[in-house]
């Protein structure tokens, strides 16, 4: 471990914040948190529709632990939280996956209603992005724009599919409905970014700049 970075949760071998009967190592975040953080963030479940989510999110896990897909987990999220009106945010690339998606959400009687990431058709050039950037496309993906969109639709729940990296992180932060992923884009693995962490220790090993680690 390099000598400038803080431990955290990453680099212990333990977690016992989760199991109680190890030990905790002395940098965990557990045994130095201070009691105000906790605090705060306890009372943040009692605040508007949080307490909802979390109950709905737990109980999700454990009736369908191993048992239900995402789709079937993010249905069922749905109606343990009363949204029927689910809002699709998806990327151009992945509009197949948004129409079965939508599909699967009408035939069991949810409203589904989807912004692609290309709404509004700007050029990237248009808001100062590099003009070297519209050799792969020139139209802009438009996060926010897709999340005002939803917004004014009254989506109830929104599902991400597909944005860019950062794309993704404007749309979550502009959206007035509560948000779950149900894709996440890696145009290289085949959007399983999972798999280039299997791989970190081999195939890709180089390619993440591991070899002298």
């Amino acid at each position: 471990m390099q000598k400038d970075i803080k431990p955290s949760c990453v680099d212990c071998g333990t977690q016992n914040c989760k199991y109680k009967d190890r030990t905790y190592p002395k940098f965990c975040l557990t045994t130095n948190l201070k009691q105000e953080d906790l605090d705060w963030a306890l009372e943040r479940y009692g605040v508007e529709r949080n307490h909802d989510i979390m109950v709905a999110s737990a109980e999700v896990e454990y009736e369908g632990y191993c048992q239900w897909t995402r789709v079937e987990e993010i249905m069922q999220f749905a109606r343990k939280i009363n949204a029927h009106k689910i809002g699709i945010a998806n990327c151009i690339g992945l509009i197949n996956e948004a129409r079965i998606f939508a599909h699967i959400l009408r035939a069991n009687d949810f409203e589904a209603y989807s912004v692609i990431c290309k709404v509004a058709g700007k050029e990237k050039s248009s808001i100062g992005i590099p003009k070297e950037c519209e050799k792969i496309g020139a139209a802009m993906c438009n996060p926010i724009l897709q999340a005002r969109l939803l917004n004014e639709a009254h989506t109830d729940l929104n599902v991400v599919i597909g944005l860019c990296v950062g794309h993704d992180s404007l749309f979550y932060k502009y959206s007035e409905a509560y948000v779950t992923t149900l894709v996440t884009k890696d145009r290289v693995t085949g959007n399983n970014p999972a798999a280039a962490l299997y791989t970190a220790n081999s195939y890709y090993k180089k390619k993440f700049g591991l070899n002298d680690k």
